[in-house]
C-alpha cells in the first residue's frame, strides 16, 4: 500500500471502520494513529460515528478505550447543513451517505492537513473533494 506522508500537525479523523480497526489494534490503523500522535495532530471522530460503532454491550470496551484518547466532535447545525449541501452537490442520498456526508463535513472543518481513515474511500473522496484548494491542502482519504 502506498502511503502519502503528512508531515505537519493537522488532523486525523476516523470514520466508523477507522475507529473499529484502531480499537482492534489493526496494524495500519495503529500506524496512522501513532504517526498522528508523534506529529501532534489532533485525532478525532465525529459524534455521529458513535452511532455506527457503539451498541451498549461489553464489546464496546475497546472502542471506549480509543475514545478516551481522542476528541469526539459534535454534530452542529452548521455541520449538518454543510453535509446536506455535500449530498446535493454530489447527488448522493440515503442513510449511509448521510452519515458519510457528516463525516466529510467534519473533515472539511478540521485543521489541515487532514487524513481521514475509512473503509469507504470512494464515497468519502467524492464528498470531501475540494478541487479549488491546492493539492497539498486537500483531505487525504485512506482505506483501512
Amino acid at each position: 500500500m502506498a502511503r502519502r506522508r503528512v508531515t505537519t500537525a493537522g488532523s486525523l479523523l476516523l470514520d466508523s471502520e477507522g475507529l473499529v480497526k484502531l480499537a482492534a489494534h489493526e496494524t495500519d490503523a495503529r500506524a496512522y494513529f501513532e504517526s498522528a500522535r508523534q506529529r501532534q495532530a489532533r485525532v478525532t471522530v465525529s459524534a455521529i460515528t458513535l452511532t455506527e460503532v457503539l451498541r451498549g454491550g461489553a464489546k464496546d470496551a475497546a472502542a471506549h478505550r480509543v475514545l478516551s484518547r481522542i476528541v469526539v466532535l459534535p454534530v452542529t447545525a452548521e455541520l449538518a447543513r454543510r453535509a446536506g449541501e455535500l449530498l446535493g452537490a454530489t447527488g448522493l442520498s440515503g442513510h449511509r451517505h448521510a452519515i458519510d456526508a457528516v463525516v466529510a463535513a467534519t473533515a472539511q472543518a478540521l485543521e489541515r492537513p487532514v487524513l481521514l481513515l475509512t473503509s469507504d474511500p470512494k464515497d468519502l473522496a467524492l464528498l470531501t473533494a475540494e478541487p479549488q484548494r491546492p493539492k497539498s491542502e486537500r483531505i487525504v482519504v485512506v482505506r483501512v
